[in-house]
């Protein structure tokens, strides 16, 4: 059998280990990207690591969550993520230059290298042909100092695309369509590989929509192949040198294979709380909508936009509805700017905002109670957008704009002909946004605002863990719940003891007290515990909490990978019902954890109440280091100063 586009690109870039299905292997990593509400910590853990410059072709840092400054917090973390990339040799994206994944896409992403970014939507990048993970900021900082990223050979999941998209269906409800067979976690362990004749039909923006939102899937990462479409979205950014032509085999062996006929692919809507609450939106049509908000990583193409703009043109807005539209880039808002789009849009009576993530992130914007919004966004975990009864809607532009003339859910096939879109010959290129690192490092002085705390220390495993269970939490819980994020978070995201205030606040706002009190504790939790975001802070918060262990039915990919960056033991349930056999301040006693971390076993025994409980530990060797040290900057300090 022929190989996948996933082993070809795995396979250049192997560092340790074989491909071979479901074996840890380590790669080496090409580029990365931070983000200002996980970069902070990210450049800390890198520069306690004593390496003189990042190690990697190409790391950028970009400031797009974080940029309403109601005090000092914020810009003083951007002047020391300015500074700090000036001196460590990674660009530095400024406030206003746009969302990370839409400005990497578009000005630093290249066919058949790897990137790892300290977002979960880092992915995007995979509709130009990238093996594009997201991770935590802890592994992308191993990742800048040359350290390989190590993950288990995932199981490839092959996408034959069919035919082609009906007028007024979009990439959005492709990806929408996908997440109603799989689920969120469907993806778990696995890429989704796109292929088939229906690939040549759609666009690199469109494609990075689907690829964006395959975050939701649980999985690592989605990829499309690298073809003329790639070349022709290059060219037009003028960085034709940057393709290369690199896809499947014919032959490729998947592991499984999803067929979609986009021909019968219809508009769609994720309802309220989860990205796979998916229906049609003739199911759902007619109902009021309060607010409609058109943007963040998954829709603030240029391509998006103009659509909007051809659908509002001449209209206003329902006298019941808020529109706000955040561009992607500052690439997209130049364009929409330049074709009179930008006109329509704010005659229709759209209110524009940054070029950032904005309300996708609970940064401003909140619906108003009981609202109902719909968002062209990625996520709609309840109280995500700031409100937390409010009833979230995920979407398409050409169903937000429909909706936002009627001023309730609407089909956009009503609204007759389609416009015909096409991309300009050449894009705005203008990268003085873009600030390169200094060439003479040693000249830089690192700007430190009050609110940047050092890292907490890294403890060893102790032999034994005697804790008390201080929360337990149901089925996909994801890292909103746990440390959520805002704009009265996430400022202190620099702040570890500050920010471990807040956590798991919406579900238990005395959690922070119980767990001071209790001094060495353990959460347990269902299904897919830690879906969502990247963010660290979700289990580095817990950790300076005093929690030693999480167990749970089943966890997300990129919140167990932290759990073990920070020393938190990552436990499952041998058998799930053992799940109703503990409770809330039940005290558990887990003998010779360390040992049997440094042997390798998988299984572990909890007594709780007298009784004998089976866990499983499934972490790689590696892993066993970095409990075993305390977490892994501690392992990385350690093999630093042996060598």
């Amino acid at each position: 059998m022929g190989k996948s586009l996933t082993q070809k690109i795995l396979e250049i870039h192997l560092m340790e280990g074989q491909y071979k299905k479901g074996e840890e292997i380590g790669i080496r990593i090409d580029t990365t990207l931070t983000q200002d509400a996980t970069g902070t910590l990210a450049y800390l853990q890198f520069e306690a690591m004593g390496i003189p410059k990042v190690q990697t072709d190409i790391s950028v840092s970009y400031v797009d969550h974080n940029t309403l400054q109601t005090d000092n917090r914020n810009m003083d973390d951007h002047l020391y993520l300015q500074t700090v990339a000036n001196k460590y040799g990674v660009y530095f994206s400024r406030p206003g230059n746009g969302i990370c994944h839409q400005v990497h896409l578009e000005r630093f992403a290249k066919p058949g290298f790897t990137l790892l970014g300290s977002d979960s939507h880092t992915p995007t990048a995979g509709g130009m042909g990238m093996i594009a993970i997201g991770a935590g900021g802890l592994d992308v900082a191993c990742a800048m100092a040359g350290e390989p990223f190590y993950v288990k050979v995932p199981k490839v999941i092959g996408v034959k695309l069919t035919g082609a998209l009906k007028d007024w269906v979009s990439a959005k409800d492709i990806i929408l369509h996908v997440l109603k067979i799989k689920t969120v976690k469907g993806g778990v362990g696995a890429v989704f590989e796109y292929f088939g004749d229906g690939v040549k039909t759609l666009s690199v923006p469109e494609r990075a929509t689907i690829t964006n939102m395959g975050a939701e899937l649980g999985a690592t990462t989605s990829v499309f192949p690298s073809d003329d479409t790639t070349l022709d979205f290059l060219k037009r950014q003028g960085r034709e040198k940057d393709f290369i032509e690199i896809k499947a085999d014919d032959d490729a062996d998947y592991d499984e294979i999803v067929e979609v006929d986009l021909g019968k692919v219809v508009p769609m809507a994720a309802a309220p709380h989860s990205p796979d609450s998916v229906v049609e939106i003739a199911e759902i049509e007619d109902t009021q909508v309060d607010q409609i908000a058109i943007g963040s990583c998954t829709n603030s193409s240029y391509r998006d936009l103009w659509l909007v703009g051809k659908i509002l043109e001449g209209k206003i807005i329902a006298k019941n509805v808020s529109l706000v539209i955040s561009p992607g880039s500052k690439q997209v808002l130049s364009m929409i700017s330049r074709d009179g789009t930008l006109t329509r849009l704010i005659d229709a009576g759209a209110r524009i905002l940054e070029c950032t993530c904005g309300p996708c992130i609970g940064m401003g914007q909140a619906p108003n109670a009981e609202g109902t919004s719909l968002r062209t966004f990625n996520r709609n975990f309840e109280g995500r957008s700031g409100t937390k009864d409010a009833k979230v809607y995920l979407i398409g532009p050409e169903i937000a704009a429909a909706s936002a003339i009627t001023g309730r859910i609407s089909d956009p096939r009503d609204l007759g002909k389609m416009p015909n879109f096409s991309f300009p010959e050449t894009f705005v290129i203008d990268d003085r946004m873009i600030i390169p690192p200094s060439p003479k490092p040693e000249e830089v002085v690192i700007k430190r605002g009050p609110g940047i705390k050092p890292i907490p220390e890294q403890t060893p495993l102790t032999a034994d863990i005697e804790a008390k269970v201080v929360i337990k939490v149901e089925n996909n819980i994801s890292t909103d719940h746990i440390l959520p994020a805002g704009a009265k978070v996430l400022p202190y995201r620099s702040d570890i003891p500050k920010i471990s205030e807040f956590t798991f606040g919406s579900i238990d706002a005395d959690f922070h007290k119980k767990a001071k009190e209790a001094k060495i504790g353990i959460i347990v939790g269902g299904e897919n515990y830690g879906q969502g975001s990247s963010r660290e802070h979700a289990a580095l918060a817990p950790r300076y909490l005093g929690i030693v262990a999480v167990i749970v039915k089943s966890f997300a990919r990129i919140h167990k990978a932290n759990l073990v960056n920070f020393g938190i033991i990552p436990l499952t349930f041998e058998s799930p019902l053992d799940y109703e056999q503990i409770n809330a301040n039940d005290k558990i006693l887990i003998p010779n954890i360390k040992n049997i971390v440094e042997k390798g076993e998988n299984s572990v025994e909890a007594l709780v109440n007298g009784k004998t409980i089976k866990l499983k530990l499934e972490v790689s060797q590696v892993e066993r280091e970095q409990l075993i040290a305390g977490g892994k900057l501690a392992y990385i300090k350690n093999k630093f100063n042996k060598r």
